[in-house]
């Protein structure tokens, strides 16, 4: 029986948080293979977990936004080590550690899997919607003439759209999500203004969208028609905020099917989000 009054909290290396995404695939949670490295520039210091004989345990993210906001995810006990009391207690010690690492009130969010969601109300988090994720092939698509590969010269542009969708600034976050290997991006532009963007990365089975930001229901769906395009014949995943009707309207269109769902919960004040411009969460693990 491990004591645990002997685990100690420890800062995971980057070594560990790519064992840690590794899990996360074990667990059916389908990450990208390169998620790691974005995660690991997003916020050095933002993975923590329990070690025993140096080899870890547990861990999960404590992720910090310039202060402003924080994201708790990439939960997971190893298999060996459950039920003995060691996710409950590192669980709360990241969500202590985490308010440290913010500004005073400061919000932090986490998407939570539906069985763990009233243990996550007991320590003080709110649900505020549900995502749901949903699959369907990539085909041929004809792709509208305003999208295009996002180029480097976008970037503070896109830096701009992407704070007024998510609601805080996430610049470290996106220049590295932007670049990542085995992946595509697609803006939507009338004349020099961005009306939506989507990124597309490969992903332990087949290929996931995320974000997939929009102005509207039109635009969002010629994004989503240049991702499926640009994935034929393979399996692509979209998490959707329910209460975005035109997003359910979308993957409803496509015949997407259900696949999973998370609720989306905050600790403190529920952020102001564009939620008519999100139609693809960018990711459970990070926001």
């Amino acid at each position: 029986m491990i004591n645990l009054e002997n685990l100690a909290l420890q800062k995971l290396s980057k070594d560990d948080l790519e064992t840690l995404v590794g899990w996360a695939k074990n667990e059916g949670w389908n990450p990208g293979k390169n998620d790691f490295d974005v995660f690991w520039k997003t916020d050095p210091d933002g993975y923590y977990g329990y070690y025993l004989k140096n080899e870890l345990i547990a861990g999960g993210a404590v992720v910090s936004y310039n202060r402003e906001f924080g994201f708790m995810g990439l939960f997971i006990v190893h298999p060996n080590f459950r039920g003995l009391g060691i996710g409950r207690k590192l669980w709360y010690l990241r969500r202590d550690l985490l308010k440290g690492r913010l500004k005073n009130g400061a919000t932090i969010g986490m998407d939570g899997v539906v069985e763990m969601q009233s243990f996550y109300e007991k320590g003080g988090f709110n649900r505020a919607f549900r995502d749901e994720r949903y699959e369907c092939m990539g085909q041929k698509m004809a792709v509208d003439r305003a999208i295009s590969p996002i180029e480097t010269k976008d970037f503070e542009k896109l830096v701009d759209y992407d704070t007024e969708c998510f609601g805080f600034g996430r610049r470290e976050f996106l220049k590295n999500w932007l670049a990542m290997p085995d992946s595509k991006s697609f803006k939507f532009s009338r004349g020099n203004e961005v009306k939506g963007y989507a990124v597309i990365r490969e992903v332990n089975s087949g290929y996931k969208i995320g974000p997939l930001f929009a102005d509207n229901d039109s635009i969002a769906e010629e994004l989503y028609r240049a991702c499926l395009n640009s994935a034929q014949g393979k399996r692509v995943y979209l998490d959707i905020p329910v209460p975005n009707g035109g997003a359910v309207g979308l993957v409803h269109k496509y015949e997407a099917d259900y696949v999973f769902e998370c609720a989306r919960m905050y600790h403190g004040e529920f952020p102001k989000i564009r939620m008519d411009k999100i139609y693809g969460i960018t990711t459970f693990e990070l926001g």
